[in-house]
């Protein structure tokens, strides 16, 4: 088949791929099309060809899927960050059940693991409680926006609907406070500039942490723009800065500065409190994380005699999630930072037998196994999944039950198979809808020996 660069092809838009773009097969070739959706008819132009597939780019859609809907008037913002909002939500619960199924029956070999329906919102809007909002420069004038999706071009905006009005009035704000004092972006090849990035928390009584990354030391107009927050909101808690000098896509460097207000947030999951510092990791969809908190606990069948052992530990919100049901529970973190949280909230939540420990899961966990064995373990790696020695000091040790909690489905399913080779029984897979609009899903599996 013989395929040019600026070709115009014309199809149906038959799946997804991780990054949201359209799928169209045309004699057994693949195209990856931007700007479509599933059951789009489309005509699109080929802009690169690689050995097994071309990418392309939507230039008219022929006949619309039945599951697109009308993008709201209001939204200006980037898809890059939600390329599925113009996709009926129910429809995106389903595809997301499938990819979790595909990925079990591609890299675990299982297909007939119970796969539970996706637990969505009931409102998909708004739910981010931490957003990082590029800065850049375009025809000279200070923009600000996300990416669009596979390009360095951001898309100016005014405001998002992944977070919060309060998020959006603090952002205004900034904009303002851009806008009239000429603010420059920071520019990294010719390392000039002020702000790289715009960073906003906020928790669940609509309080605010704003931080401003920049490339340098000194931020110009500073007093004016706590002048402006002071007029105008006093929802915003406190003011960061974070210097960050680096050339890489990282967004915050290692060094912060309070410049206004209170040093931390105080959010909830649940019943249970958490102190959220600028450098926090912290679950960005508290309703949704609450959801799978509670998926966590049916899982693992807690009982008073339990020992549980919460690997990947993070600030310890699962730990402290489960422990007024156990008997003792240790979190392993290798992060010096998450655990200083993690041991901070513990006492903020009155918990006193959780023990966290820095280091590495599987260099820690059998150090600590011959003192007090495990019976049940929770797993919640970053998106590589765990490291082979910890799946194997995990089999060593042989809990009874294993819950293993995953934000790529891909990972989760390549160590869920070592799992099994080795003694243990997938039960059940319970996906949740952490992110709307966006391509990933979050899934909690239940292993039993």
């Amino acid at each position: 088949m013989d395929i040019n660069r600026g070709d115009i092809i014309e199809g149906e838009i038959v799946d997804f791929t991780h990054e949201g773009n359209g799928v169209m097969k045309i004699d057994d070739f693949i195209y990856f099309v931007s700007g479509a959706l599933i059951g789009d008819r489309v005509k699109a132009k080929v802009e690169k060809i690689k050995k097994n597939f071309a990418i392309a780019t939507t230039i008219e859609i022929i006949e619309a899927s039945k599951d697109r809907i009308e993008r709201d008037k209001n939204i200006e913002e980037s898809l890059g960050g939600i390329p599925l909002i113009n996709y009926k939500y129910e429809k995106q619960l389903e595809w997301k059940k499938e990819k979790v199924e595909k990925d079990l029956e591609k890299f675990a070999g299982i297909n007939d693991l119970k796969v539970d329906d996706v637990i969505g919102m009931e409102v998909p809007y708004r739910y981010r409680n931490h957003v990082q909002v590029p800065v850049a420069s375009k025809a000279g004038k200070t923009i600000i926006g996300f990416y669009e999706a596979g390009t360095n071009d951001i898309v100016p905006m005014r405001e998002t609907i992944l977070q919060s009005e309060t998020g959006n009035k603090v952002l205004s704000i900034v904009k303002q406070w851009i806008d009239r004092y000429g603010i420059k972006a920071y520019d990294r090849r010719k390392q000039k500039g002020t702000l790289r990035h715009i960073g906003i928390r906020t928790n669940d009584k609509d309080e605010a942490m704003l931080i401003l990354v920049t490339g340098e030391d000194m931020i110009p107009k500073k007093d004016e723009l706590l002048e402006l927050i002071k007029n105008n909101t006093d929802q915003i808690k406190s003011v960061y800065q974070n210097v960050n000098k680096m050339k890489s896509p990282v967004v915050y460097g290692n060094k912060y500065k309070l410049l206004f207000g209170e040093e931390k947030l105080i959010d909830t999951i649940g019943n249970y409190k958490f102190s959220v510092s600028p450098n926090s990791f912290f679950q960005t969809n508290r309703i949704q994380a609450e959801k799978l908190y509670d998926k966590v606990v049916e899982f693992l069948d807690l009982k008073e005699n339990d020992t549980v052992y919460d690997l990947y530990s993070g600030t310890g919100t699962i730990s402290i999630y489960i422990a007024e049901k156990v008997e003792r529970v240790y979190g392993i973190e290798v992060v010096p930072s998450a655990i200083k949280d993690a041991k901070e909230n513990a006492v903020i939540n009155n918990i006193g037998n959780v023990e966290y420990i820095l280091g590495k899961a599987e260099e820690i966990m059998p150090k600590i196994s011959e003192i007090k064995k495990p019976n049940k373990i929770i797993l919640d790696p970053p998106r590589k999944g765990c490291e082979k020695e910890l799946i194997e000091k995990i089999i060593e040790i042989s809990p009874e039950r294993i819950v293993y909690v995953s934000c790529n489905s891909s990972t989760m399913a390549r160590d869920i198979r070592h799992l099994i080779e080795s003694g243990y029984k997938a039960v059940e897979v319970q996906p949740v809808d952490m992110f709307p609009h966006a391509m990933d899903i979050e899934a909690v599996t239940l292993l039993t020996k």
